[in-house]
């Protein structure tokens, strides 16, 4: 079961109605609205001492993997709802806090536990993609015209950010064009480093990209179907890091 709850509204000004106020020339901040989401298992444990060796022994990580699935799944559905293009899935990296932990069922669904543990930030994946595309320098070269932003980039993101919501159909669909972007608009690059080869290798991709497209424009993915979307996914995405491994002119 998915708890949804809102914390900390802030009062909505009803004087005024819908006119522009004159500011103040040092305005203080504005309450900031946050939300918490509480994914609770309906499977009972036996006593407290059944609870507390569950909360030792858990894989805390896979946890949380499975509450941010369900969670996306459910903004994913909202996104189709409501027509909301810019309503998008959230990340572990943007929670203020994760915790794990057990209690009564009304306890818990209200953010209160009889033990919980709460999380460090999480490291990993997004690190190592972090510092290899050192994102404040490319920033700066993008901002700078020194580096351009690419097509490709933000399709094989969305394929990305689609297949770690467990949406491998639409991965599929996004990860055709991504790859076939990447192809063409690499090329000026090929001569960098090892680029002419990582291009050779994606070229070599296309039937398997072309057949899980085929396959998801009738159905869903299988398992191994997914995890060919995610292979050839990681070839782009290694090919997008290699463009910018060398730096910018």
């Amino acid at each position: 079961m998915l708890v949804l709850r809102t914390l900390g509204a802030p009062q909505r000004r009803l004087l005024g109605g819908r006119r522009p106020r004159r500011a103040e020339s040092r305005p203080t901040p504005v309450p900031v609205t946050t939300a918490r989401a509480t994914l609770v298992d309906a499977v009972p444990l036996a006593d407290a001492a059944a609870a507390a060796a569950w909360l030792e022994q858990a894989d805390r990580d896979a946890l949380v993997a499975d509450a941010l699935r369900m969670l996306n799944r459910v903004l994913h559905l909202h996104r189709m709802a409501v027509a909301d293009p810019f309503a998008r899935d959230v990340s572990q990296e943007q929670a203020l806090v994760v915790r794990v932990g057990y209690g009564a069922g009304e306890d818990v669904a209200d953010g209160r536990y009889a033990a919980a543990l709460e999380l460090p930030a999480p490291r990993g994946v997004r690190a190592r993609r972090s510092t290899a595309l050192r994102p404040q320098e490319r920033l700066a070269a993008l901002l700078s015209g020194r580096d351009a932003a690419l097509a490709c980039e933000e399709l094989a993101l969305q394929a990305r950010a689609d297949l770690d919501a467990g949406r491998s159909r639409e991965a599929a669909l996004v990860l055709r064009p991504a790859l076939e972007a990447a192809l063409s608009e690499l090329e000026p690059w090929a001569d960098r480093g090892d680029l002419r080869d990582r291009l050779t290798e994606l070229a070599g991709l296309r039937a398997d990209a072309l057949g899980t497209y085929d396959r998801a424009l009738q159905s869903g993915l299988d398992e191994p179907e997914a995890a060919a979307v995610d292979r050839v996914l990681r070839r782009v995405e290694a090919a997008l890091r290699a463009r910018t491994a060398s730096g910018w002119e």
